[in-house]
């Protein structure tokens, strides 16, 4: 998540006393942080209009009239693009969180795809009829099996019939939380639609969440957004040649946090397939991170976008963990060209310097006294 964000009153409003306020704020902090998924920003001028929101200056459909007219105003551009889907689909988000109804239902699933997307996607609400495949970064370019597209409605229904069915009396919390950790897993590994299934499975879960009697008004969501994904891709993913087993382990960990109130470290990093705990300094890098913004010193003369892609990608190796093009692309949501030139202006400012027999093409954060 971005400087800007972090530095915005959102967060403050999850300490709010007063419930209206608490709950707006964890909806829209929420809503922006889940962009992160698909490597999405929000404007400016929907956090300024989400604060509005939230102080009760203007209701939600007067926050979508705001938004809607914004870019009204503004030429298309592809990244224009893509902060509009960003802003349309937080305001979706902060109006769904913020509602009450609910019922644990395939079709309330669905309408929930339809509701964040319609106008952005030609699919909002439809069942993929073709099979996919998606590279991810965390299992070095290869992909989950995902749902037979021909089984996909079935699928569907089976694992919300199981859920339904699933007795929680009398489970101690670890047991509620790997049961949970495995159902959510499952519902998004149908991927029933061709996108957007993170942030439907994240919003349906949050609201699923309260059905049982979790609070789930904290910043988890909002600042692991990505972790989350990531962590339901190690839950279904297998290589056993290579001692690799499907995990429910680091989607327990996120658990925790988000409904135990734990403070267990949270970084991408550690989910990626090739990461050896046993040959890292924890607490060299947990200094390293916190150390951060005093050793990680940008020049003000770069632009915001390339400082938050910076500090981003900072966030996710530090100092210790080496990464390149391929890892910048799949962190930052990149093409070639573009991580290839982030890459380039790093190295210019003498922030990263290139690392010999981990492969071409691979780099570290410098520290500052380096």
């Amino acid at each position: 998540m971005s400087d800007d964000l972090k530095k915005d009153p959102f967060k403050d409003y999850l300490r709010e006393t007063e419930p209206g306020k608490k709950d707006r704020g964890y909806a829209w902090y929420t809503a922006i942080g889940l962009q992160a998924v698909d490597g999405l920003k929000t404007s400016k001028y929907l956090q300024d209009t989400a604060v509005k929101n939230i102080e009760g200056q203007i209701s939600i459909d007067d926050a979508e009239r705001l938004i809607n007219s914004y870019y009204e105003e503004r030429p298309d551009n592809s990244e224009q693009e893509r902060t509009k889907e960003a802003d349309q689909v937080s305001l979706r988000i902060a109006r769904i969180l913020s509602e009450k109804s609910f019922s644990f239902t395939p079709n309330e699933y669905i309408s929930i795809h339809r509701k964040l997307f319609t106008g952005i996607y030609s699919h909002a609400g439809k069942i993929r009829d073709y099979n996919i495949t998606k590279k991810e970064w965390v299992l070095d370019g290869k992909t989950v099996i995902y749902g037979s597209a021909s089984e996909l409605r079935a699928t569907l229904e089976y694992d919300f019939s199981e859920e339904r069915k699933f007795k929680y009396k009398n489970l101690s919390m670890d047991e509620i939380i790997q049961h949970l950790a495995l159902f959510v897993s499952r519902l998004w590994q149908i991927h029933v639609f061709g996108e957007g299934n993170t942030r439907t499975t994240a919003v349906f879960f949050i609201k699923y969440l309260r059905t049982l009697g979790f609070d789930v008004t904290n910043d988890i969501f909002a600042e692991n957004a990505w972790y989350f994904r990531n962590a339901m891709v190690r839950a279904n993913y297998n290589d056993l040649q290579h001692g690799i087993h499907e995990t429910t382990e680091y989607l327990e960990l996120f658990l925790r946090n988000l409904l135990l109130n734990e403070s267990n470290e949270l970084k991408n990093r550690y989910l990626h397939i090739r990461w050896k705990p046993e040959e890292q300094d924890f607490e060299a890098v947990k200094q390293d991170i916190e150390t951060a913004k005093q050793d990680i010193e940008i020049p003000d003369s770069v632009s915001n976008k390339t400082k938050q892609h910076i500090r981003h990608l900072f966030g996710e190796y530090g100092f210790e963990a080496f990464f390149g093009r391929t890892e910048v692309m799949e962190v930052l949501h990149l093409s070639a060209s573009p991580a290839s030139e982030l890459i380039r202006k790093m190295l210019a400012m003498e922030l990263i310097y290139p690392v010999k027999g981990k492969g071409k093409g691979k780099y570290l954060f410098k520290k500052a006294d380096a």
